[in-house]
């Protein structure tokens, strides 16, 4: 799989528009690899925008590899500069795909710090302002390719059993355990953003795409919060799934998580 290149969105904000909506049919298959896309008078209309505005992104996207422009040809979707399949996590069985998926990618760690945490943190977590916590922030990458920008919030008292090392070859959870924490629950929350810079450039992509947020609490047994997280994802290469479960009777026959059950598992 092809990392693809890094590249700028275009300019104007109706050609960002153009370009975001044509890579994410290109990212979801909805256009194919080799399908000729419309004329640029087509697109235009298509897109109530002018011709020039449709240039700029087709240019845009040509330099991030997803497309083919050949004069007299016209513009091709090109497959190689579209992500791998999206990796999925089902959110009945989050907890063991999480680990699973330490095992099954890479992680590079980008920063590693000791000192007090922004204040929702230090809310989340019910800790003191002046608390001292672990600030690490990670890349993780499936074939090569890096799918999340992860930075993760930990007590220093429970940091203070692994090494920085530990932090760029070991998945967190797995840390966390053999630091004597016995993890009870988590809360997590997912919402949408924009990718920054530094972001961009870690994950490359274009500065503006599209991208899942992912906040998570985790808290052990006794209720102290041990770790946040603030997860950002490609949602081309990135999706949560939810099973859900028809239950009730009648009138209040409702939709259910169907929470525990395995995914293709009959709630």
């Amino acid at each position: 799989m092809n990392k693809p290149a890094k590249s700028l969105l275009p300019e104007g904000a109706k050609a960002r528009q153009v370009y975001l909506s044509l890579r994410d049919q290109i990212a979801d298959g909805r256009l194919e690899d080799g399908e000729n896309l419309p004329p640029e008078q087509k697109l235009a209309g298509l897109f109530g925008v002018s011709r020039v505005t449709i240039r700029r992104a087709l240019d845009a996207l040509a330099a991030a590899g997803l497309v083919i422009r050949r004069a007299g040809s016209g513009t091709t979707v090109r497959s190689a500069g579209r992500p791998a399949k999206p990796m999925a996590m089902n959110l009945a069985t989050l907890m063991p795909q999480l680990v699973e998926m330490g095992q099954n990618t890479t992680a590079r760690l980008l920063s590693f710090s000791y000192g007090t945490a922004p204040e929702f943190v230090t809310s989340a977590l019910r800790l003191q302002p002046k608390d001292q916590v672990q600030i690490a922030t990670r890349v993780r990458s499936a074939d090569g390719t890096p799918f999340s920008h992860l930075t993760t919030y930990v007590p220093a008292e429970i940091a203070a059993n692994y090494s920085e090392n530990d932090l760029a070859t070991t998945p967190l959870f797995k840390l966390l355990e053999l630091s004597g924490v016995q993890i009870k629950d988590a809360h997590q929350s997912v919402s949408a953003t924009l990718a920054g810079p530094e972001v961009a450039e870690a994950l490359g992509i274009a500065v503006g795409s599209a991208l899942l947020s992912l906040r998570r609490v985790v808290r052990d047994v006794n209720d102290n919060g041990v770790e946040y997280l603030s997860g950002l994802y490609r949602p081309d290469m990135f999706r949560l799934e939810m099973p859900l479960a028809r239950v009730g009777d009648g009138s209040t026959r409702h939709w259910e998580p169907a929470i525990g059950k395995p995914p293709g598992e009959p709630a």
